[in-house]
């Protein structure tokens, strides 16, 4: 029997059920995303992109709690590495998502950094290397952004490291703690997205504990990933190959990462996020039951 997991909470999200955006005809409607992962045994759910759920928080309050469901986090996405310009545009989008996130009773902040090339076409949009100037930017404006969404929403914002953003590799991961302020700027740790970049999650959760605010549980293919770095292929076309694979068939293995999660003996959510946008709107429920299985089996 495996060692009980009893400080990690596990949940799922819209993106297990393909859903990257607020409205789009591939996915499938909310009402079946919100049944569907509550018949597969979880308990927690993030809220996804703004709008795909309901945004009137009496409404998805109502919904949620008809499936016995409860709300980890919301997602915001920035592009605070490009300077003072962007912060008002930025603040009035977290705001909107901070609101209903605490509406709900979370008090989580999944922050994505922006991408550095076009998640469907490839296309360069900047470079894929930071400036001084820039890295400036991106911690002072995470640092203000923790600051300000605590002071106003009394949320704790984690931010989340991706495949094709700034914030992706070891060395970047490192160099974004090592100049944030640990007391306003916590990690999401993507054990998919950091393995996809070449990271060790055990060795960053050892090294790094005390900035893991929360955990996004993902396993990439290691034979598509291979060819994916290979041939430089980006982000979007390489979940359409199936670079984000159903666990434990993918790296790195969950069973260390929760044991080195659980070492560290704070409360923390564990949000299964199996990238497959798009997906057949019959794909998703199987899955989500076998991992959950396979999380249990872990101890979780």
């Amino acid at each position: 029997m495996a060692n009980a997991l009893d400080r990690i909470r596990v949940g799922s999200a819209p993106d297990s059920w393909g859903v990257w955006f607020p409205d789009d005809p591939q996915q499938v409607p909310w009402e079946r995303f919100l049944d569907e992962v509550s018949e597969a045994g979880y308990s927690w759910i993030e809220l996804g992109p703004y709008g795909y759920l309901p945004t009137d928080p009496a409404k998805l309050t109502d919904e949620v709690n008809r499936r016995d469901l409860k709300v980890s986090a919301g997602t915001v996405f920035t592009a605070l590495h490009r300077g003072p310009d962007v912060w008002d545009a930025t603040w009035e989008h977290v705001s909107q998502v901070a609101e209903l996130t605490r509406a709900m009773g979370a008090k989580h902040l999944v922050v994505i950094p922006s991408f550095w090339r076009d998640d469907k076409t490839a296309e360069l949009i900047e470079p894929s290397e930071l400036t001084v100037r820039q890295w400036s930017y991106l911690t002072k404006g995470m640092e203000r952004l923790g600051h300000e969404v605590k002071e106003r929403f009394g949320l704790d914002i984690v931010v989340h490291p991706h495949a094709d953003t700034h914030i992706d590799t070891e060395e970047h991961v490192e160099r974004f703690l090592d100049s944030t302020d640990s007391g306003l700027v916590s990690l999401c740790l993507d054990t998919g997205h950091y393995a996809y970049c070449g990271g060790d999650n055990v060795k960053l959760i050892e090294t790094y504990g005390e900035r893991i605010g929360y955990l996004h549980l993902k396993q990439v293919d290691p034979e598509i990933l291979a060819d994916v770095v290979k041939n430089e292929v980006p982000f979007g076309p390489a979940v359409q190959r199936g670079v984000m694979c159903e666990p434990p068939t993918g790296v790195p293995a969950l069973e260390p990462v929760l044991d080195a999660a659980q070492r560290l003996g704070v409360d923390l959510f564990a949000i299964v996020e199996q990238d497959m946008y798009p997906c057949p709107p019959d794909k998703p429920l199987p899955i989500a039951v076998r991992t959950r299985q396979f999380l249990r089996s872990c101890g979780a």
